[in-house]
C-alpha cells in the first residue's frame, strides 16, 4: 500500500487588526488626581518650609566666626547652620579644656585672688556653681536650634521632592487611565 502526499501551498491568513477602547477605569482616575492633589500641597509644603526656615535664620542675623569652617558667611542655609553650630560645640570645647557639660562639677571651691581656695568659719572650703559648666547650657541651646533648622530644610526637601514624584505618579497614572490595546 502506497501513501499519497500531496503538496499543499500555504496561503498566509492573517487575522483582521482589532483595537480595543476601554473606558476609563473610575478609580485610576480617583487615586491619579489625588497623587497630584497631594504631590501638589507636598511641594508646597517643602518650598514654604525652605522659606520660612531661611527667613528666620536672616532674622537672627548671625554670621559665622573667621575660624568657622564656612567663614564669615551669613547663617542661612543648613550648611552655614552646620558650620556655627560645629564652631560654637569647637570653642565651648576650648573654653572648658575638652570637657562637656556631664564631665565637669556642678560645684568648685571660690578662688581668692591668689588663686588658693576660700574657706569659711569652720575651715571648709567655699563653694560656688561652675560657670564653666553652665555656659554648656547656652552652647547646647543654640547648636540644638541650628539642628533643628538644619532637619527643618531636611524635611522641607523630603517633601519637595516626594512632592515632585506624587506628582509624576499621579500624572503618569492620569495619562494612562484610559487603555487602548492593539492586537494584530
Amino acid at each position: 500500500m502506497a501513501t499519497r502526499t500531496e503538496k499543499v501551498e500555504a496561503t498566509a491568513l492573517s487575522a483582521p487588526d482589532v483595537e480595543l477602547r476601554l473606558r476609563p477605569n473610575a478609580f485610576v482616575t480617583v487615586v491619579a488626581l489625588f497623587a497630584m492633589v497631594v504631590g501638589i500641597f507636598s511641594v508646597l509644603g517643602g518650598v514654604g518650609g525652605a522659606v520660612y526656615t531661611y527667613q528666620q535664620a536672616a532674622v537672627e542675623n548671625i554670621t559665622t566666626p573667621a575660624d568657622a569652617p564656612i567663614a564669615e558667611t551669613p547663617v542661612r542655609g543648613p550648611f552655614t547652620m552646620w558650620a556655627q553650630s560645629d564652631i560654637i560645640t569647637q570653642h565651648q570645647l576650648d573654653r572648658t579644656e575638652g570637657l562637656r557639660y556631664a564631665e565637669m562639677p556642678r560645684m568648685i571651691p571660690m578662688m581668692d585672688e591668689a588663686g588658693a581656695p576660700m574657706m569659711d568659719e569652720a575651715g571648709e572650703p567655699m563653694m560656688m556653681e561652675n560657670t564653666a559648666r553652665l555656659s554648656w547650657i547656652d552652647a547646647t541651646s543654640l547648636t540644638t536650634v541650628l539642628g533643628v533648622g538644619i532637619l527643618a530644610y531636611a524635611f522641607s526637601a523630603f517633601a519637595l521632592v516626594m512632592g515632585l514624584t506624587l506628582l509624576g505618579i499621579g500624572l503618569v497614572l492620569y495619562r494612562f487611565r484610559r487603555t487602548t490595546v492593539s492586537l494584530h
